[in-house]
């Protein structure tokens, strides 16, 4: 195996920063295509940026925030975070106790890292599942989770959705919904309303995940917990800073949904040009896939690698020779491995399709001749 532990996972994040750094450097910013769906972006003016001191920014645009960012999310109260799994660790240092139970529902299985991490941290008791016939909420439980959109952007049934929060609520248990991608993708796409107005007691999104805004998180939910979960984001050190936080407002206020409905359409064009050559993409609301099992589908060559480490190897050879980022280079330690292309970025409606499954089809062929080599494939990960 090529990466078998986080260390290794930070240190191929590493050298993903360095090639798409030489790229830029050497190519200009043109030349990189991010296709992570992750990509979003930091708008302010310069009169807003001069307002930007520790403590002239929050009492600037955090009351600015709590309007729009409730309109985007519902609830009562909105509260910016550094990260989304900072506001899920937040929650769980807040709501759940010792030996209690947390149970997770959710499309389909992995739940993010950060969900039973943050559970460990407090020893409570932590299961998920993706069968809602399996689903239950036994005794002594202190939390229940939903998924909105599972990483490879799988949505919750609305239907099933609404009975999990019914189920905990009847048994007077509040209801936290990681919506990192879920609070536009299903709002939009599939016309699911917004958490909150399901019912969910605290929803948290990520503010870069298709829509122009920084890497963090916004919880939204009912007043009396955010307050609560506010004073631990406060004394861990969890909050957003004041950059984060205008360029949340603005990435709010610029989100344009008919970016996600127009990737929508073109999926299916670049699904039928890829199953020219492949058997195992599969379709996202927004774009395609290859997970790693289905990339090792795809070979029909002897080798020594896991999948996850083939999706690693394919994905650099696109990050190197093409310019495309996607998420398993520069992913945190512990996200999924599989391969999207996202077609509701900015850098993807610049970006000819018959081009792109070109480049995918050259990156695969030279997956092919290199898979055999272990050695070479850690060079491509790794840069030793």
């Amino acid at each position: 195996m090529i990466v078998n532990n986080s260390l290794d996972e930070v240190k191929k994040r590493e050298n993903a920063f360095s090639i798409i750094k030489d790229i830029v450097k050497n190519k200009g910013r043109e030349s990189l295509f991010d296709l992570t769906g992750l990509s979003g972006g930091f708008i302010a003016s310069p009169s807003e940026i001069d307002l930007l001191e520790t403590y002239v920014g929050p009492a600037i645009f955090e009351e600015e925030l709590q309007k729009v960012g409730i309109e985007h999310m519902g609830g009562e109260k909105v509260l910016p975070l550094n990260r989304t799994s900072s506001g899920i660790l937040a929650t769980i240092l807040t709501l759940v106790g010792e030996n209690t139970n947390v149970v997770h529902y959710l499309a389909e299985l992995p739940a993010h890292p950060s969900i039973p991490r943050s559970c460990k941290l407090v020893n409570a008791n932590y299961s998920e599942t993706d069968v809602f016939d399996e689903f239950s909420i036994p005794e002594n439980t202190s939390l229940v989770v939903i998924t909105g959109s599972t990483m490879d952007h799988k949505v919750i049934d609305e239907n099933n959705f609404k009975k999990v929060i019914e189920m905990a609520h009847e048994n007077n248990i509040p209801v936290m919904v990681d919506d990192a991608s879920g609070a536009r993708l299903r709002t939009v796409v599939f016309n699911q309303p917004r958490a909150c107005d399901l019912g969910a007691d605290i929803a948290i999104t990520s503010t870069d995940k298709l829509m122009p805004g920084p890497r963090g998180g916004l919880m939204a939910g009912r007043k009396d917990l955010i307050d609560e979960i506010k004073v631990k984001v406060n004394q861990f050190g969890l909050e957003a800073q004041p950059p984060a936080v205008l360029a949340m407002l603005n990435g709010i206020k610029n989100f344009d949904g008919d970016n996600l409905i127009k990737s929508f359409s073109r999926k299916d064009e670049l699904f039928d040009l890829l199953n020219s050559n492949f058997n195992n993409f599969k379709t996202t609301p927004t774009g395609v896939m290859i997970t790693p099992e289905g990339l090792a589908g795809e070979l029909d060559i002897d080798h020594n690698l896991s999948n996850n480490d083939l999706a690693f190897v394919f994905s650099f050879i696109l990050l190197k020779e093409h310019g495309i980022i996607t998420i398993p280079p520069v992913s945190m330690p512990g996200a999924s491995a599989t391969i999207r292309f996202d077609l509701s970025t900015n850098d993807a409606f610049n970006l000819n399709l018959d081009s792109l499954n070109k480049k995918i089809i050259s990156s695969f062929n030279n997956l092919k001749e290199l898979v055999t080599n272990e050695d070479k494939c850690g060079e491509i990960v790794f840069n030793f």
